[in-house]
């Protein structure tokens, strides 16, 4: 049995782009002792980490060399098991690489329920969705009252953070790029407002859709063009987390945060690392799940077919292009 993967073509310098990656042919390995999984790939999740990752500039680990495993996690289907309690078809949550197949370690794996689909255990209910969770509940402590602000709001961090807020009685006010993924944000995820980041009157937007007092709480996954309004127009004890800094990853110096205005708005600003609260996903579940059969928590794919799609794809991800969670469907659930 064969199988092909998606692997560096060389050591990358600039951002990531389709012309930096390869398809190789592999032969499927055997279990190669207790404990081995032999899986075949039913969904891979391509993250804005990755970027990083790539030129291992991502929370210190190291960058994969040019043809070996790279990065991102798969919802795969067990084919073969020497693994206690894992039986063939069982669903789990691992690394393979961009690769149709592969070999894993079962202690490396999180088993998953395969009554659900795939492409929720990737967004709402995977690191996304945790990342929200976290940031929403533990971190900015949403209340009743809140007028809380987002940016990259129909993705499936900023979406899924926006939802929750609103679920717990705030005001939300989505920024996004484009009156295309604005609409998202407010017709399909329910947001009160969403303002076009690309606009040229922006700022002036953002302050009239804030009201007079501001937001309370403000959610940051794109840099300083849009945390520099956001913290300007910010209600005094206001908090900020800082979740992601897309559009600095691949820059040469880090960005400046304006500690003036953290201090003249006597202001929190946390940062959110979603790895602190890996071990408390079984609370994220619960309330997911809650949520989802209420009909308040939606969340939104960008899926394309095959190993050969991932390079396209990966690039428009880094370039914005995606709507919604971007996904390499490889087999069907079913």
């Amino acid at each position: 049995m064969r199988f092909q993967e998606v692997v560096l073509k060389h050591v990358l310098t600039e951002v990531p782009n389709r012309h930096d990656f390869a398809i190789t042919e592999r032969s499927v390995p055997s279990p190669d002792g207790p404990g081995s999984l032999i899986v075949e790939n039913i969904c891979l999740s391509l993250d804005p980490y990755i970027g990083s990752r790539l030129r291992g500039r991502h929370m210190g680990e190291p960058a994969p060399a040019p043809g070996e495993r790279m990065p991102g996690f798969s919802v795969c289907r067990v084919i073969d098991s020497d693994a206690a309690g894992f039986a063939k078809s069982d669903w789990v949550l691992g690394e393979i690489g961009w690769a149709s197949a592969g070999r894993i370690d079962a202690s490396k794996v999180r088993r998953l329920d395969s009554s659900l689909p795939s492409d929720a255990h990737l967004s709402v209910l995977g690191i996304p969705g945790l990342t929200a969770w976290a940031g929403i509940t533990q971190l900015l402590k949403i209340k009743p009252g809140d007028i809380f602000s987002v940016d990259a709001a129909s993705g499936p961090v900023g979406a899924t953070a926006g939802q929750l807020a609103k679920s717990l009685g705030a005001r939300v006010i989505g920024i996004a790029g484009g009156q295309m993924k604005c609409a998202l944000a407010t017709d399909y995820f329910g947001f009160d407002q969403c303002i076009d980041r690309l606009a040229p009157d922006f700022a002036a937007k953002f302050a009239e859709a804030c009201g007079a007092g501001g937001p309370t709480a403000h959610f940051e996954n794109v840099g300083l063009s849009i945390l520099l309004p956001a913290m300007t127009r910010l209600a005094a004890n206001g908090r900020v987390v800082l979740c992601g800094m897309i559009e600095h990853y691949h820059a040469d110096q880090p960005p400046m945060i304006p500690t003036g205005l953290i201090i003249g708005k006597r202001a929190q600003m946390l940062g959110l690392v979603v790895y602190d609260f890996q071990s408390r996903q079984d609370e994220w579940h619960a309330m997911a799940k809650r949520l989802l059969a209420e009909g308040r928590l939606k969340y939104l794919c960008d899926e394309v077919q095959g190993v050969h799609s991932a390079p396209e794809q990966f690039e428009r991800l880094m370039r914005g292009a995606n709507q919604g969670k971007c996904l390499i469907r490889f087999t069907p659930d079913r």
